[in-house]
């Protein structure tokens, strides 16, 4: 099995684990990698330049970063693991009712990683992501699990227990050893009662209540948790407040994990060419510096997605990946051996390993920090400053910025305000309102003249809205300001509501509006999209808060 792996699939993934586990905020470079994997300098460069074509890697200078698309393999392992929107509805509504925040955890080899959170907003919460990886003896989910190890799997335990004895390799907990018997003994008490207790085990002032949520051969399939602080309670009194409605939710979501397990397997990925296909036009366009490999691994990965209960058969994946046969199994090869994949009999399924893949960092990522990255890009591209607002009340509030490099520029901070009704942006995002609570905003405003050319009767004002919403975009002269003129667009998310808004503003110069706006407007709708995109990808299983 070995000769039949992929290489530079192997190296890729070793690339992209040593992207993920790099220092937040660090600036990673080529030589960083090259350090971290053993691999040749040309060898990771060519990784990143297929990692950069396919979306998955960002270059600034010679700064590297994941980016959001990445998140594609995890929630192909997500999408597999029955995570559908009733669970995240399910555990978010539980949230509500506790006013606690709540998580979903599988077992993955010897720990317990989180594929579910909906955290509460407080001064102390809990910062745990998606993805994140906790030891086993050092988390009530982990108790639960070590409840049903058979001996070979408390011996694997022990194996790494000796070389890591305070689990430093789990980068998401403070280091620190935990004996034996104590694990053991939590372990031993969850199998009998049911459940299991976490007071203090990860972090002091940390507690938290855990219980299975079973499988229909009673296997315990992942574990719900709702977590606290001993400011608000102690690990008793959470277990009192909070056990029998983990009980009885545990059973709901055990039901729902079983009907997305048994529904007919969704579509295959809406890629516009397979990927066997993309990947042979990107290697006659950029030559040796792609590895075809690495791509059609990933793509196997993506596919894997579509996998309910037990897996898929390799023909199923070899159509969907429009690959051979041979070579979707020589990646499924791979990707088991790398521990990522794993098949019974015929049938091919992901692992939560995947997630290690950078989903923890990106999921982390807020709305501003996703957006940025797109408005350097536009910035780069029009060499105008650009924004992103969302409505706030009857006004927009920046929540992103990028400005550009010149003598005369537009200086605006994210946090400032204007009124919606007199800004391109603000028009836009009052256009993605019902009719009725458009009217409301621009009366609840009380326009006001701000310039000689402000429109402010409320009328007028709505008919404009009007004309944005139909039209898709907004473009304001010297409304709010003297001399400034600016362009924009709406950024929607998966549901097509209007979320926020991005635009590009200038000084007004000579040229018409028109022109202004004609020479802008492509760009900024690319702009938009490329945003959407990473959004719809990052929210799929995942809240990316929104101001």
């Amino acid at each position: 099995m070995a000769d039949e792996s992929v290489r530079p699939l192997e190296r890729g993934l070793a690339v992209l684990r040593a992207l993920a586990s790099a220092p937040y905020g660090d600036q990673v470079r080529a030589g960083d990698l090259v350090r971290a994997t053993g691999l040749a300098r040309s060898t990771v460069d060519r990784v990143v330049a297929t990692l950069i074509r396919l979306g998955h890697v960002r270059q600034q200078g010679q700064e590297l970063r994941l980016t959001p698309g990445l998140m594609e393999l995890g929630n192909a392992y997500l999408a597999a693991a029955g995570l559908s929107p009733e669970v995240a509805v399910r555990t978010a509504r539980l949230a509500d009712e506790l006013d606690e925040s709540v998580s979903l955890a599988v077992p993955d080899g010897d720990g317990a990683r989180f594929v579910a959170q909906t955290t509460r907003r407080r001064t102390m919460s809990v910062a745990f992501r998606i993805g994140d990886l906790l030891p086993a003896e050092r988390c009530a989910p982990g108790a639960l699990f070590a409840a049903g190890w058979d001996e070979r799997q408390w011996a694997q335990w022990r194996t790494r227990r000796a070389a890591d004895p305070e689990a430093h390799t789990f980068t998401a907990v403070p280091p620190r050893h935990t004996p034996e018997t104590e694990f053991a003994d939590r372990a031993r008490r969850a199998g009998t009662e049911g459940w299991a207790l976490d007071d203090q085990l990860i972090e002091p002032g940390l507690v938290a209540v855990s219980v299975p949520v079973l499988g229909p051969d009673g296997a315990v399939r992942c574990v719900l948790s709702a977590v606290s602080h001993t400011s608000r309670h102690t690990a008793e009194g959470l277990a009192k407040a909070v056990l029998p409605r983990l009980r009885d939710e545990a059973e709901r979501l055990a039901a729902a994990l079983e009907r997305a397990h048994t529904a007919p397997p969704p579509s295959p990925p809406a890629w516009e060419a397979t990927p066997a296909d993309a990947a042979r036009h990107a290697k006659a366009e950029l030559g040796a510096g792609f590895l075809q490999s690495l791509a059609r691994g990933l793509a196997v990965v993506c596919a894997l997605g579509a996998a309910r209960g037990e897996g898929l058969p390799l023909t199923a994946l070899a159509a969907a990946t429009g690959l051979p046969r041979a070579t979707a199994r020589r990646c499924l090869i791979t990707l088991e051996q790398e521990g990522y994949a794993a098949h019974d009999g015929r049938l091919f399924r992901p692992l939560p390993r995947i997630l290690e893949l950078g989903y923890a960092r990106l999921s982390a990522l807020s709305f501003a920090e996703l957006a940025e990255p797109h408005l350097r890009d536009l910035v780069g591209r029009v060499h105008e400053s650009a924004s992103v607002t969302v409505l706030d009340g009857t006004d927009i509030l920046y929540v992103a910025r990028v400005p550009t490099v010149r003598i005369m520029s537009v200086h605006i901070a994210p946090g400032t305000r204007f009124p919606a009704f007199a800004t391109a942006m603000g028009r836009v995002l009052l256009a993605g309102l019902p009719e009725a609570e458009r009217t409301r905003a621009l009366t609840e405003a009380t326009p006001q003249p701000l310039t000689r050319r402000t429109v402010a009767a409320v009328p007028a004002l709505a008919d404009i809205v009007r004309t944005t919403a139909e039209q898709g975009y907004a473009a304001i002269d010297e409304e709010l300001e003297e001399g400034l003129r600016s362009v924009a667009v709406p950024v929607r998310d998966a549901e097509g509501r209007v979320i926020a808004a991005l635009n590009v503003a200038q000084h007004s110069g000579e040229a018409p509006l028109e022109e202004t706006r004609d020479a802008l407007l492509p760009a900024l709708r690319e702009t938009a999209a490329a945003i959407e995109a990473d959004l719809h990808t990052a929210g799929r299983f995942n809240t990316v808060r929104v101001p």
